[in-house]
């Protein structure tokens, strides 16, 4: 894949591959570890500041590679605590990026991996967009480390991201090797050091990357599959005229997990579109019920979208008559939608309000 800049982030490169580089270089290896304490353990990424980083090498990576992070152009705060986030790369491209507060001080980072997105769902406000570019690796976790800061500086030193979702702009899938990328630096055990049970990838089913999983780290996957019936789920997504349910069926059950570990189905409910008794029988005929946890997700209204949001009551007989019936299942809460911050709402509605849109 060409670069996009001239200057490689030094938060492309995982621990092996910066050794690697340094080595290349003459420098001794063991230095990648220092630098990874510095960026990722004390999230100081301000060179002056690194005071057992010999000043050659400080030169050789002013030289070499870009040390800026991603900028906060804009930062919003929902009633619940979730905090949007406009964040502005290189090339003056944008993504939102989103931090959902949990119980027992968790705070979950939603990342994007792409500006914009290609897949086109008809129900999601980012697939209005187009697919502008991929994100390298190194602005994906970019988004980790400018909010990771923001909030310490916002929140007190102690405050942590605990857990990271590939649930922002983009399909993550599509942009398959940075995300794989991204995802080693940020499993490593000398630098972040998040847990793969911390992590999780949501894709709306590009069966021929799905294939390509057991070359990806083994983290937690969700598969945006919000139909049981190719009719409807072709309406809602068009990725499914190409990969239909079978393929993708197909596909995920070759998927390796680990013990105890399930494929979480996102399924979408649209009020008299997709929450109908037909569709809970075939749900409970498209699932293997062993390792399918279904996440049920009342739909987020946004402007210009015609869907609607179904009852409560409605939501919560569609959830019961999935557990009738054998499969797990929750309902994810509603976080951020006063501030189009919620599933299926990014699109950096906030470019257009600051002059920053390009068509």
């Amino acid at each position: 894949m060409k670069p996009i800049f001239e200057k490689p982030s030094l938060y492309s490169f995982s621990l092996p591959a910066l050794k690697e580089n340094l080595k290349a270089a003459g420098f001794k290896p063991f230095v990648a570890d220092q630098l990874f304490s510095w960026i990722y353990v004390k999230f100081e990424v301000d060179m002056e500041n690194w005071t057992n980083i010999p000043k050659k090498l400080k030169e050789y990576i002013n030289e070499s590679f870009d040390t800026s992070l991603p900028k906060i152009i804009w930062e919003g705060l929902s009633k619940d605590g979730t905090r949007k986030f406009l964040v502005g790369f290189r090339d003056g491209k944008t993504v939102e990026t989103v931090m959902i507060p949990a119980k027992n001080n968790r705070k979950t980072i939603c990342v994007s991996s792409q500006v914009g997105c290609a897949i086109g769902c008809t129900f999601c406000h980012t697939g209005t967009m187009g697919l502008s570019r991929h994100l390298e690796a190194g602005e994906i976790i970019g988004q980790f480390l400018a909010i990771s800061k923001f909030i310490k500086k916002a929140e007190g030193e102690e405050a942590r991201l605990s857990n990271l979702v590939y649930m922002g702009q983009g399909e993550p899938l599509h942009n398959f090797e940075n995300v794989k990328s991204a995802t080693e630096i940020l499993l490593e055990p000398k630098g972040l050091g998040l847990s793969q049970r911390k992590v999780t990838l949501s894709t709306s089913g590009l069966v021929p990357q799905i294939e390509k999983l057991t070359e990806f780290p083994p983290i937690n996957w969700a598969i945006s599959l919000h139909a049981a019936h190719n009719e409807i789920r072709s309406e809602l997504m068009p990725i499914n005229k190409a990969y239909d349910l079978d393929r993708l069926l197909s596909a995920i059950k070759k998927i390796p997990l680990k013990a105890h570990r399930h494929i979480t189905y996102e399924y979408l409910l649209i009020d008299q579109y997709n929450d109908r008794k037909e569709d809970i029988d075939a749900l409970v005929d498209l699932l293997p019920k062993k390792v399918s946890k279904v996440n049920l997700i009342p739909f987020n209204e946004y402007p210009e979208s015609s869907f609607k949001r179904p009852s409560v009551s409605r939501i919560t007989w569609f959830k019961n008559q999935l557990e009738d019936n054998g499969i797990t299942c929750t309902i994810r809460t509603q976080k951020g939608d006063d501030i189009l911050a919620a599933c299926g709402q990014l699109k950096s509605e906030m470019e257009k309000k600051l002059n920053l849109w390009e068509s």
